[in-house]
Order: C-alpha cells, then structure tokens, then sequence
C-alpha cells in the first residue's frame, strides 16, 4: 500500500514538473504562455524575455583558420503596446570590406497569438528582413516580426559568423524588461586566452568544463616519375583540449532608468570577451591587449589615426592667418578651436579613425570626429603647443571595464600646459576650451603622445556651471502677477541652451515657453550673447500670469518660485547600485523681489534655511526677508562634483526631499 502511494506521488510529481518546466528550445510555446496577463514579478513590464540562449564556438576552415559562430535564440512575451518595440531586432555587423568578414542570418522568426483557444503561427516575411548600410565599416540586419499583437509570444534566432577572433560578442544577461531565464555557453579552444570581465550587480551561476577535441587538416603532395605525374592526399588529425564555460542567470528585473543616470547598460549585467593572448602549437605566447599602452599603441599605428595626424601641407598658410599677431596661448587656442569649427563641420560620424582623412575632410569642410579633431590637434602642435589626441568613450558608448581596442568610439584634443590640461572637441560649434559637448563627459580618457605612452584623462568638468535668475514681480488684488525676468547660463549650461534653441524659431520658443509656465505671457523677449559662445548666454522679458496665485477667501498663497518650483524628488528608488551622475558641477540661483499688493499683509513667510550635505557634496540656501509690502528671496541649489557615489544615495534623496519641501512652501498673504 505504501509502495503504490510513493508511486502515484512520484507520478503527480513528475506530471506537474513536465506542465510547469519551461521549454528553451524554439517552436515549443505553450498556451500558459499566450494566456498571462502580466508578468507575475513585475506587472508594470510591457514585455518580458521567457528564456535567452547563446552559444560561441570555434570553427576552423581550411585556409582559412579558426572563426567564431554566435548564436543567439529568445522568446518574448508582449504584454502592453509599448512592448511592441521588441518584435524589431537589429545586429550590427562588420561590412567595412577589409580581411574582416562578418555575416549575420536571421532563422525561425515566429510571432504566436491564441486564437478561438487555439495557437496561431505567423512566420516572418521577406519584406520584414532588410539590411541598413550605417557607415562605413557598419552595417545591421533587421527584422520585424509580424502580426504582433498585446498577448503575443516572439521567437527568432540569429546567428553570426566572423573571423575576427579578437573581440568576442558581448552577451546580456540583463535588459530595460525582465529576464526569466539566459544561458549562454562558449567553447574555447586552448589556443585563445580571453580577458573576460562581467559587468553589472548579479553574477551568473558559472560551471567550467574541460574536454579534448580535434579537427583534420587535409595537405596535398603533388608528384612525378617519368612522364607520370600524381597527386598524393594526406589528412594529419589535430588534438587540443576545449573549455566549456555555462553561465546561467535567473528571474533577472528590469534595468530601470531613474535620474542623473550615465548608461543604464554600465550597470547591466553582461559578459565581454577580448582576445588577451594566443598560444599556438611549437609557438610562444603572443599578446595583444594586455595593458592600455598595448591597446593605444595598436590605435596610434593603424593608419587611419597616427599617419592621418601627423599629415601636413594642407592648412599651414591658412594657420598663419588665422593666429597672426597672438601671443598669449589661451588667445591661439580658442581662435584655432574656432577656426576648425566654423571650418570643417561634422558629419555626425563617430571613431577614432579617419574615413576619407584629415586632407579630404578639410578640403571638403566636413568630416566625422577623428578628421576633425585629430586636424585640430596637428594644427595646435603646428603653432607651437604641445597638443595630444585624446582618446574617449561617449556616454552612449558606455564605460570601458578593462583594456580593449573597442572601448574607444570617439577622439578629443588637448594641450598640456603648467596649470594642467586643456581639452577641446571642434564639432560642437558651442563648445569652448575645457567645454566639451556632454556626449564627451563620460569619466576617463587616454591621452597619447607621440612617443606611444599614454595616460588616464579624467573627462569630468570642475568648472561650475551657472544658471542665474533675477525675478521682480508683483501681484494685484485679483492675483494677477507681472513681472521681469532675467536669466543668466554658463559654461555647460550655456553649451546645452544653445544647442536647444539652436534650430527653434524665437516665436515657436516662446509659446512652448508659456505653455510650459502656467500658460503666462511672454513680452519684451530679447536674448544676448547667443553667437559669442566666450559669453553666457542672457534672456531677458517681461511676463504676467493669471494662474501662478491662488486666492481662497481673503487670503492668498504663492509659491515664491513661480514656475520654477521643483515639485517633484528625481530620486524615487529605495536603493540605488549605481552612481549618480550630474555630468558637471552646477549651481543654480534665484534672487526674487516680490511687491504685495495695497490692502494686504504677509501672514506667513517661508522661513530661511540651509542644508549641506555631508563631504561637501552640495548645498541649499533659502533666505527669506520681508519689509513693509516688499519681500525678498536669496535662493540657491549648488552640487559640488559631477558623480555622487551611490553610498550617498539616501542622503541625496533626503536633501531633494528637503528642498522641494522648502521650496513649495507658500507665502499667504491676508487682507489687512
């Protein structure tokens, strides 16, 4: 009796494992999985990835030698509209034509929807396969799945081959939805030792194997003896051993985006692989990317960065012009700054190495990032400054976790002078000397210098950047306030307002401006130094506004700030893992004086108040007076260093907390 109680409890046991084990293999959807509703951790995710699955494994070809097979299978649930972005999937490839050869196949895209109680298969069409050419060295393969509806499950597969052995595909575990189970898998034979860094909070369970394996080489002899000649066929069988490595992470959350974040993706858990060395059978050691002077001396001798540098002959007679009569070198950088900018424009392109090259690009007066800067930097060594490229990774390109030649998308300059460097980047027609474009502000650097050393450049600003308000303003008896405004941006600020209003007609900019602003009117708009980028940028204007005064009885209550009140705390999260990253020190200003209308008294007055966080991280000042029907307001927020570590989260998140507290707080005013 016991026997057949254990034995039908086994069974149960066994029926509900094989109804409830998910299948990681395409084509087995199931109906659980077209019928949920919302994912069951997270039912905010419009969309979840049900499993990841990835391979990479070495294939060796004759005459050609070893190349690299990716493979890469998902299946998506879609849960909400905004998830249907995940029914298009793009993979970036090498197309640039040169020993380099990549190819990318899309396979068993699938889109699946319950239908009647039934499973309905739509499979992709020709017409929803296309490849983009994105300059060129890059191209993509895409696909958009069809018939994707809210309830739908995705599948698609992809595989790419490459013989470029040095840089493995980077692998995510993690993404913007959450991850139910990924598993990637690679094969390495003993020849190739990889540098391999995880990035991101959750480590994958890792399990490493080893086993022989081998492959033939076929040789042909050819033959003659007499008049007879013959060909001899000969196979010699080559053993090595292979590691298997399997990591396998689970129930992975969503990367969450929240304020003053750098790159999400710099904190997502992923894998990245670089070739560190090779070790070929009767052969020794070989390095590659071992350390960053190996990784820049690789950059500075490809030809399309240290020869496109060192190039002359193309702008000397006009250098001369352009610095005749300067002595002092701030004065000849900025007007050589100036000259590429207004010069050559860029093309939007980024890298570190030249497309067509400095001479074409200065001829031609556009150029992507590298003809531009490196041009800049032979044309600062050519007057006389000891100028050096300067090697960088954008804030879209994310942060480098250890030395690769990849880690680098993007080329600055500098000038090394006794106070300390001086960096500058000539495709931003508003940027100034040590005001780089915010794309560039992303941590470190790599300076190089001629003789193939270099040094880590620390990219984040400590000039602070202003933005100063002065506000008079009164209010009348029905609530109505009018007043004159004037705004003051430096620095970063200035570069980032430039920039917005660059391509804005003044009339479409002021009505987004009142629309914004509690629907106020906006006259007398008059804006100073917008071309002359050494000035900050002033507005000026008058304004009144019906809405910015709320009267309840006798009494009227007015947020001091008007419509620069922050209302809300950017800091939403109970803990946060990664930095906090402003970009640049910053200070913002408010000095307001406030008439209060005939017939009416100051009931309550926010009262002053200052709070400064630890280790001078930053500081807020609140200083309120008021005389007769007249009040004033000294108002300031001021974060000290670009990157707030995230042990200071909490007290970051208490001082926006106080902040907008103090300044939401409302001046009441009572008829007398």
């Amino acid at each position: 009796m016991k026997t057949k109680h254990l034995t039908l409890l086994l069974l149960l046991a066994l029926s509900y494992f094989n109804a409830n084990a998910q299948e990681f293999k395409l084509g087995k959807v199931s109906i659980a999985e077209l019928e949920q509703k919302a994912h069951p951790k997270d039912t905010a995710a419009v969309a979840a990835i049900l499993f990841k699955t990835g391979s990479t494994r070495f294939e060796y070809l004759q005459n050609e030698g070893f190349r690299v097979i990716t493979e890469i299978a998902m299946r998506i649930k879609i849960y909400k509209k905004d998830g249907y972005e995940w029914a298009n999937k793009a993979v970036g490839f090498y197309s640039g034509g040169s020993s380099i050869k990549e190819n990318v196949l899309f396979t068993d895209a699938v889109t699946y929807n319950l239908v009647a109680g039934k499973i309905e298969k739509t499979k992709i069409k020709s017409e929803g396969e296309f490849e983009e050419k994105v300059n060129r060295y890059w191209s993509k393969k895409k696909i958009t799945l069809p018939n994707v509806k809210e309830g739908s499950v995705i599948e698609f597969k992809y595989t790419i081959r490459t013989n470029n052995i040095g840089m493995l595909r980077e692998f995510d575990f993690q993404t913007d939805i959450p991850v139910d189970y990924t598993e990637y898998k690679t094969y390495v034979p003993e020849y190739f030792i990889y540098n391999t860094k995880m990035k991101g909070f959750v480590t994958p369970q890792i399990n490493v194997e080893k086993s022989p394996k081998s492959f033939v080489i076929t040789s042909k002899e050819r033959t003659e003896s007499g008049h007879v000649s013959q060909t001899n066929f000969s196979t010699d069988k080559i053993e090595y051993m292979e590691t298997k490595t399997i990591y396998i992470a689970k129930n992975m959350p969503a990367m969450k985006e929240e304020a003053f974040v750098n790159n999400i993706d710099n904190y997502t858990t992923s894998l990245a692989q670089e070739l560190s060395m090779t070790h070929y059978p009767n052969e020794p050691l070989k390095p590659y990317s071992t350390d960053w002077n190996a990784v820049v001396k690789t950059i500075y001798d490809n030809e399309d960065f240290g020869p496109e540098l060192n190039k002359t002959g193309y702008f000397e007679d006009d250098l001369k012009a352009v610095i005749a009569g300067l002595t002092a070198q701030d004065e000849i950088i900025l007007a050589i700054l100036n000259y590429v900018k207004s010069t050559v424009k860029w093309n939007e392109y980024n890298g570190y190495s030249c497309d067509d090259g400095v001479k074409k690009a200065y001829k031609d007066k556009t150029g992507n990032v590298a003809e531009i800067n490196l041009m800049l930097t032979a044309m600062l060594r050519t007057a006389g400054l000891k100028a050096n490229p300067v090697l960088v990774s954008t804030r879209a390109n994310g942060i480098s976790i250890f030395p690769n030649r990849t880690a680098f998308n993007y080329v600055i300059a500098a000038v090394e002078t006794p106070e300390g460097l001086i960096l500058l980047d000539a495709t931003s027609k508003f940027s100034t000397p040590n005001v780089l474009p915010f794309r560039d502000l992303n941590w470190m650097g790599r300076l190089i210098r001629k003789d193939g050393t270099s040094e880590e450049v620390d990219l984040m600003p400590t000039k602070v950047s202003d933005d100063n308000v002065t506000m008079m303003y009164s209010i009348d008896a029905t609530g109505k306030i009018t007043g004159k405004l004037r705004r003051q941006r430096t620095n970063h600020n200035a570069m980032s307002f430039r920039s917005e209003i660059e391509n804005i007609k003044e009339e479409e900019y002021l009505e987004k401006l009142e629309n914004e602003n509690e629907k106020i009117e906006i006259s007398d708009y008059s804006r100073a130094n917008e071309k002359d980028v050494k000035k900050p940028i002033v507005e000026t204007c008058s304004f009144t506004g019906t809405n910015l005064c709320e009267i309840i009885g006798e009494k009227m209550y007015i947020n001091p700030l008007l419509f620069f009140t922050k209302e809300h705390n950017p800091f939403k999260q109970e803990v946060r893992e990664y930095p906090i990253d402003y970009g640049f020190p910053f200070i913002d200003k408010y000095a307001i004086n406030i008439d209060i209308p005939d017939g009416y008294v100051i009931e309550t007055l926010p009262k002053s108040s200052v709070f400064n966080m630890e280790d001078n991280i930053g500081s807020f000042r609140f200083i309120s007076n008021a005389s007769g029907n007249k009040i004033q307001l000294s108002i300031s927020h001021q974060i000290n260093t670009p990157i707030v570590s995230p042990e200071y989260y909490t007290t970051l998140k208490e001082y926006y907390q106080g902040m907008i507290a103090k300044q939401t707080e409302k001046i009441v005013l009572k008829k007398a």
